[in-house]
């Protein structure tokens, strides 16, 4: 059986060190670490920028790298084990190890610590910065960070500490941000998105996509025991029950993290997907 590609990283002409022996290839190399330096960065199946995004990593991400041509890097993400393509421009050397991670949908980097400055970037939830130093302006705290820029330190928490154990609650924050495919940020997210990044923040990993959601993620238990925090699954989709009778949702009905009402949802799913393939509810 072949390998997933997506999380293993082979190619005719080079593979990652720890395939050797399973995969054919001219070349193996263990790879360089880097650092996302982009606010976020899609990951693709090619170096194309036509090519679709299979997934994102963010900021201060750490990911392995075994190639760079032509302004495009072949990266596999610490956070996931996810492979794919990315411009090079995105990367930076690991230098100053991340400290503190963004805990709210998004935040601003600011040239300095003043909320009237011109932001810098936007960040995402999940999210990772340096925290070299503080200061305070006008009564609010700013983190500065390794490059030399300023966060809203009550934006971030240390790494290792979570806002919430309530990954629904975590998942509610989200609503009405826009769908996207490939989506794993405040920006824009995808239904497997929603469900790996709110766990995340809380502690708790998953896998990138529904398929592999569906195949391992928690315990699967039956349609008749669904309860908060619960997952139901179609063939390519995913969605979080709030409660018994509700769920959320990165979806391309609304294009939008929405709430709906579960007995609906799957009467509107049912003509294009058929009904739920599974259920399973995340460990805690």
């Amino acid at each position: 059986m072949a390998l997933d590609r997506r999380l293993n990283a082979y190619r005719e002409d080079l593979a990652e060190k720890r395939l050797e022996g399973q995969v054919a290839a001219c070349r193996f190399v263990t790879g360089e670490p880097a650092r996302i330096v982009s606010p976020v960065s899609g990951l693709r199946p090619k170096p194309d920028p036509a090519s679709g995004i299979d997934t994102e990593v963010l900021f201060g991400e750490e990911v392995t790298v075994f190639d760079r041509a032509e302004g495009w890097a072949w990266v596999k993400a610490a956070s996931d084990g996810y492979v794919g393509y990315l411009p090079d421009a995105a990367l930076a050397p690991p230098d100053a190890s991340p400290t503190h991670h963004v805990v709210v949908p998004r935040t601003f980097l600011y040239p300095g610590a003043d909320l009237r400055f011109p932001a810098c970037a936007a960040l995402s939830m999940g999210s990772r910065v340096a925290v070299v130093g503080e200061a305070e302006t006008r009564g609010t705290r700013y983190f500065l960070v390794a490059d030399g820029r300023a966060i809203v330190a009550g934006h971030c928490l240390p790494i290792g500490t979570y806002a919430s154990n309530d990954y629904v609650a975590i998942a509610t924050r989200f609503l009405e941000t826009p769908y996207l495919w490939g989506g794993r940020s405040g920006f824009g997210i995808d239904c497997s998105g929603l469900v790996q990044l709110s766990l995340m923040m809380t502690g708790r990993s998953a896998p990138r996509d529904t398929d592999m959601q569906a195949a391992g993620l928690g315990v699967e238990i039956g349609r008749g025991d669904l309860k908060r925090g619960d997952l139901v699954f179609w063939k390519g989709h995913v969605a979080i029950m709030e409660d018994e009778k509700t769920l959320l949702h990165a979806n391309g009905h609304t294009m939008t993290v929405a709430r709906e009402d579960f007995e609906a949802a799957v009467k509107r799913i049912a003509w294009l997907y058929d009904v739920p393939t599974g259920y399973r509810r995340p460990v805690t």
